[in-house]
């Protein structure tokens, strides 16, 4: 007996996340790729966030068999008709990708990853994790070569090559200019204006937040920062004033005095298991406040992996981008295809069914955290244990092959050496304001637009799925490769 009851308990529990020992090679051309196309992929999907008819055309087919797509588009509904206050958004965004090996290149070859392009795995808009985590990560490889450590006889690392990462603070500069922008109280009940940040209960994500939250109330001019449960708590403890503004008690302090909250910054609400009725409600009360959001619900769905099947088709970038930023972007897809009835549906079920091709595809529910993905030969008889009526919601996205390189992986108790894997994440971060009226080039008003830093994750080369969370990847450093 600790004192303690089963779920304090649980809620003192301390996770250590792997990590990897010796940074892993990546092309310099490849990185400095993944970074100058970061800003129009911000912009990209802040115009997308901005275009409500296409969304609905996109998701309307999954949303009676979607509940988190259900429950989000009943609350944007719910939200629109009581109209909304707030048209400025924020956007903090991670685009993940995998060197993908060009035709011909064996995977083990010593040179096998200068003989690659960049092939983006997801998009990420909604409670995109492990910026933190990645900076402390890559802060002890530039350490560890910094003191020698790397540097034996048969090796040596340049620090050089071991880029900086800045993720913690140009995530917390993205939210400190959004407090900014939304200025100075606005109800004669609150002198003071604050983040919220909503979060999930006995969250093991704790590690990877709070240092963004520590960042804000150390700036030169400190910006306060709260945390809140996501659901019951909400309604307790932050409520509407008349016009709107939001106010937010923190039960831990004296003062009876409200805080005005100026942004909300949504680490959790990803699940369709947290929109029972008391999260349905707090989920709008947080839409429908004066707060600037982060995201709002339209930006929150561009996330479902439907949304990243529709602008792989023929023409879908154009709505929102010019034909060279287009080009730019179009360049880092793979085949992705829907699994409807339409005709590409049907030429991707068929390819889906079939226990030999099918192995150089994975199957991705709308909604995929990470270790939900089924790959290859199991995608056939997974398909048949569900419903055809669900099938509208996966997307079928060809495999990228990567090549393969030799690593040391450190968990919590084990150290092992093997064949690795590698992914790369860029963090984006940006401030938009929607158009008074809806243009025809579905373009949005940028207030701010720039890369965040970058994350870069490894696994072993016969796992499957890269979530760190859940045990797969490992965080890791990339070493910058010039051919």
């Amino acid at each position: 007996m600790n004192g303690f009851s089963e779920e304090q308990t649980l809620s003192l529990v301390a996770q250590i996340k792997d990590w990897q020992c010796f940074p892993t090679p990546l092309p310099r051309a490849k990185f400095q790729q993944a970074l100058d196309i970061q800003e129009t992929f911000n912009r990209l999907y802040c115009s997308v966030a901005e275009d409500e008819q296409w969304i609905h055309d996109v998701i309307q087919e999954i949303i009676p068999v979607e509940p988190l797509a259900a429950a989000l588009w009943s609350i944007y509904e719910a939200a629109r008709e009581t109209g909304y206050l707030q048209n400025i958004s924020v956007g903090i965004f991670r685009s993940d990708y995998m060197l993908h090996l060009n035709d011909g290149v064996e995977p083990r070859d010593p040179g096998a990853v200068f003989e690659t392009s960049l092939k983006q795995v997801e998009m990420n808009t909604f409670s995109a994790s492990g910026g933190s985590h990645a900076n402390k990560v890559g802060n002890m490889h530039r350490y560890l070569a910094r003191t020698g450590v790397y540097n034996g006889r048969d090796n040596f690392l340049n620090i050089s090559s071991l880029p900086k990462n800045e993720n913690i603070e140009s995530l917390a500069s993205c939210l400190a200019l959004a407090h900014t922008t939304y200025g100075k109280p606005r109800s004669e009940e609150a002198r003071q204006t604050a983040v919220l940040m909503i979060v999930q209960p006995n969250n093991f994500n704790i590690a990877d937040e709070r240092p963004i939250e520590y960042a804000l109330w150390n700036r030169d001019d400190p910006v306060p920062m709260y945390r809140l449960e996501f659901g019951a708590d909400i309604l307790e403890y932050a409520r509407l004033t008349e016009d709107r503004v939001l106010l937010f008690h923190p039960p831990w302090l004296a003062s009876t005095e409200p805080v005005e909250i100026s942004v909300v910054y949504l680490r959790a609400g990803y699940e369709a298991e947290e929109y029972d009725h008391v999260g349905w409600e707090a989920r709008l009360q947080l839409e429908i406040s004066a707060a600037i959001k982060c995201p709002s619900l339209l930006s929150h769905i561009t996330t479902f992996k439907k949304v990243q099947q529709a602008l792989t088709a023929p023409g879908a970038l154009e709505r929102f981008l010019s034909a060279s930023d287009a080009a730019a972007i179009r360049e880092t897809f793979v085949p992705v295809y829907p699994l409807d009835e339409s005709e590409q549906g049907l030429f991707a079920r068929k390819l889906a069914c079939d226990p030999v091709k099918s192995a150089n595809y994975i199957l991705k529910p709308s909604l995929e955290g990470g270790g939900n993905n089924v790959h290859g030969a199991e995608i056939p008889d997974y398909l048949s244990s569900i419903p055809r009526a669900r099938w509208c919601s996966y997307i079928l996205m060809e495999r990228i092959q990567p090549p393969i390189q030799t690593n040391l992986l450190m968990g919590p108790e084990t150290l092992n050496s093997g064949e690795t894997v590698s992914e790369l994440g860029i963090l984006g971060s940006c401030l938009w304001q929607s158009q008074s009226k809806q243009t025809s080039d579905h373009r949005c008003q940028m207030i701010h637009n720039s890369v965040g830093g970058w994350t870069f994750k490894t696994k072993f080369a016969d796992v499957d799925e890269m979530s760190v969370v859940k045990g797969y990847g490992h965080f890791d450093t990339p070493r910058l490769m010039d051919f």
